[in-house]
């Protein structure tokens, strides 16, 4: 292990030496002269490619092959530019202008990085342009990603994506502005993510990617990663206002603190951005949800080679919850399709954050990104699933609940450099997350105000210490390859106050990844990329296996390809294949550890995007996955609720003035409920729309969820239960109903 951790200090030692400055663009906005992020750079001869970072730089090598004289640089929304080589100077600041312009599918550059690219971002205008209620419904953006909300508004959503039913984020990493959203060790599920503590309208993108094949992303990253980054600057201030059904209202709002020529000449930030909403929901019995979210973020350059950033936030939530309602009750009329068993369901949960990030730019063109980061997180949940099976008196009511702290620490290094005579790109880093969880509670309960058993009860402490390194090298001026290592270290304690118990374990996982991309022009990438995986489990199953099985390795496999055809039409498409080895799981739900078995998954992904006409865009995503259990009879082998084949698409109008706005379907087909397919999850096709009509001052829209009035059932498990009067229980669907038709309306004024 000695020898694993000194591999990246080796290599930046390596890289640290003397060379040619490199020539430091700055991209920028030139109406706000605010900075632009994720704009594509490449040499004529595509030969040096790459993105803008956050602050609008990209770090160009002064020593380009011979025939690389020209550098273009272009945008969505902007018009692209060409700049000679010889126009700017190495070593010094170079400020680059782009002027603003209608989106267009002919700034689309398929041929940079493999993790990168224009089906690989959500910007703050997709998100703009759709029907979102909250920032986990951005998720809803990702191609193949579908959520199911269960438990009332506060409750995390269920994700499924490739073949998984991922429960709360088990399989799929999330971020948000470099802290973790997935909760390790959960109260109520392993990698718990709840996204709501982000405020909407202050996302400026959201980056994602499927599969294991990312060095700098570790625990929970099997089936995708989704990372959200929360806006810089403001453009301008903003309030809204937004009423709809169900006695929904919300207001938000966004103020820069500091002057307009300070944001634009010495480059500084400071806003303030809040949040509030209510609802009843469209159950029969109200759900009496309130969110309430704040931020304070600073972000600026403090020297000429120095960008600070940092932030603190808040967020509570509350509500009441119907639950999953068994399907007999509704069919012989003992509650309606929005009725419920038990609405004493429900809780409360917050979020409070503190982070602090530099991003360096050192002599040498490496850059360094530092962050230290702080969350207090509280979790309160009461459910019912099985409503009277376990107790005919009282019913099966539970309580899950947490109160837990979270310190982190993340060192990322990049530095483009030669080897030889190829040129290369190197990153190595440091990841540190300790979790402090106290109290984590599961109790048997009755109406949420009398504790009639506690089935677990204790205090738990988990690290994760990770280094990693990847070096990509340009073998030609179509081929890369690019080789990666990741090294986990965890170390796991259950304080078990129930019996008095203290366990700990450690384990180590060495995760290797290998992705190649081939570009034979400038239209077209062809791409394999390799790489394994893990998730963790919940420390109370690492301690009783002794540190075995802590981690769940899962070995993956892409092979696909993007293309341009002409100037108004991308589509990308791969063929994917994902293991995962034997695992332990904690149930929550029940406290006890289930095995998981053996599974393996493979499919087919396609997403295209089509300029109609100026203006009018269409996209359409594709996704297929067939997901068995190896160690299973083939007539008991399904994976309960993986999604089989799903759908989104629409169209989508985009113009800064006047009207603007989608029409979006989202389908997901038949699935099994259980393993051997007799009871089957039903599928839904749902329609959203979402109109603006913007003036430079103000904008008017209006926002419709399930345009149609579908009815649909949003979640489904196959669950055993007993209702109260019932003499068996009876295993069957249980589902929580999708909305009904919902529409809101909001106004926006900026200032």
């Amino acid at each position: 292990m000695k020898r694993f951790l000194s591999i990246p200090f080796l290599l930046l030692s390596f890289v640290a030496v003397a060379q040619n400055q490199p020539i430091r663009l700055q991209i920028r906005n030139s109406e706000s002269q605010l900075p632009i992020s994720a704009a594509t750079v490449h040499t004529n001869g595509y030969k040096f490619s790459g993105t803008t970072d956050d602050n609008g730089i990209i770090l160009v090598p002064a020593s380009l092959p011979n025939g690389d004289s020209l550098i273009m640089i272009s945008s969505v929304g902007y018009a692209a530019k060409t700049i000679a080589v010889s126009q700017l100077q190495p070593g010094q600041d170079n400020t680059i202008l782009l002027n603003p312009a209608p989106s267009s599918l002919k700034e689309v550059v398929v041929s940079g990085r493999w993790s990168s690219g224009p089906l690989q971002t959500i910007s703050k205008l997709d998100i703009h342009l759709n029907p979102i209620l909250n920032s986990q419904e951005v998720l809803r953006i990702v191609p193949g990603l579908f959520i199911g909300q269960h438990a009332g508004g506060g409750k995390a959503e269920q994700i499924f994506l490739r073949g998984f039913d991922i429960d709360h984020g088990t399989d799929i990493r999330l971020t948000a502005d470099g802290l973790p959203v997935n909760m390790v060790s959960h109260a109520h599920g392993q990698g718990y993510a709840d996204l709501h503590f982000i405020i909407p309208e202050m996302i400026e993108n959201v980056n994602f990617g499927k599969g294991p094949y990312n060095t700098d992303k570790g625990n929970f990253a099997t089936a995708g990663y989704v990372d959200y980054k929360t806006r810089n600057f403001l453009d301008n201030n903003f309030a809204k206002v937004e009423i709809g059904q169900f006695n929904t209202g919300r207001v938000v709002a966004g103020i820069n603190l500091l002057p307009k020529n300070v944001r634009q000449q010495k480059n500084q930030s400071l806003i303030f951005s809040g949040e509030a909403m209510t609802t009843d929901g469209f159950f029969e019995s109200s759900q009496d949800f309130t969110r309430f979210n704040g931020m304070l973020k600073y972000h600026g350059q403090v020297s000429p080679k120095l960008f600070v950033t940092a932030f603190a936030s808040g967020f509570s939530s509350e509500w009441l919850a119907s639950g999953q309602i068994p399907v007999r009750a509704v069919e012989d009329g003992t509650i309606g399709w929005f009725g419920a068993i038990d609405d004493t369901e429900g809780g409360k949960t917050s979020r409070y954050n503190a982070s602090v990030a530099l991003q360096t730019y050192l002599p040498n063109g490496m850059q360094w990104k530092n962050q230290v980061y702080y969350s207090r997180y509280l979790f309160d949940l009461y459910s019912n699933f099985t409503f009277f099976l376990v107790d005919p008196v009282n019913g099966d009511q539970i309580r899950q609940k947490e109160a837990r702290n979270i310190w982190g620490y993340n060192s990322t290094f990049d530095k483009n450099h030669y080897l030889g005579s190829k040129r290369a790109w190197l990153q190595a880093g440091a990841q540190i997350r300790y979790d402090k969880v106290n109290d984590i509670e599961l109790s048997r309960t009755k109406n949420r105000t009398e504790v009639l058993e506690r089935l677990s009860l204790g205090d738990i402490n988990e690290l994760n210490a990770a280094l990693f390194v990847e070096e990509k090298v340009n073998l030609s001026s179509a081929l890369d390859i690019t080789v990666g290592l990741r090294g986990d270290y965890f170390q796991n304690n259950y304080a078990n106050r129930l019996d008095n118990t203290n366990l700990s374990s450690n384990s180590f996982m060495a995760s290797p990844k290998l992705n190649i991309d081939f570009r034979p022009n400038k239209n077209l990438k062809i791409y394999w990329h390799n790489g394994q995986g893990f998730h963790t489990n919940d420390t109370r199953v690492a301690v009783q296996k002794n540190g075995r099985d802590v981690v769940t390795p899962a070995w993956g496999s892409d092979l696909g390809a993007m293309a341009k055809l002409g100037e108004k039409l991308v589509v990308q498409s791969a063929l994917w294949y994902l293991f995962m080895q034997q695992e332990f799981v904690y149930v929550g739900d029940a406290g006890v550890v289930e095995p998981g078995g053996r599974t393996r998954r493979w499919g087919w992904d396609a997403s295209v995007r089509y300029e109609m006409a100026p203006y009018l865009f269409a996209d359409l995503n594709v996704n297929y996955a067939m997901g068995r259990a190896i160690d299973e009879p083939k007539d008991a082998n399904r994976i309960p609720l993986a999604p089989i084949f799903t759908s989104t698409g629409g169209i989508t109008y985009r113009k800064a003035q006047g009207f603007n706005g989608s029409l979006r379907y989202r389908y997901l087909g038949d699935r099994p409920a259980n393993e051997d397919n007799s009871i089957v999850a039903v599928g839904h096709f749902i329609w959203d729309a979402q109109l603006n009509f913007t003036r430079k001052k103000w904008e008017a829209g209006l926002s419709v969820q399930n345009i149609f009035n579908t009815k649909w059932k949003e979640t489904q498990f196959e669950t055993e239960s007993r209702l109260q009067n019932e003499p068996d229980p009876v295993s069957e669907i249980h589902f929580t109903p999708g909305s009904p038709f919902f529409a809101r309306m909001s106004f926006t004024i900026f200032f």
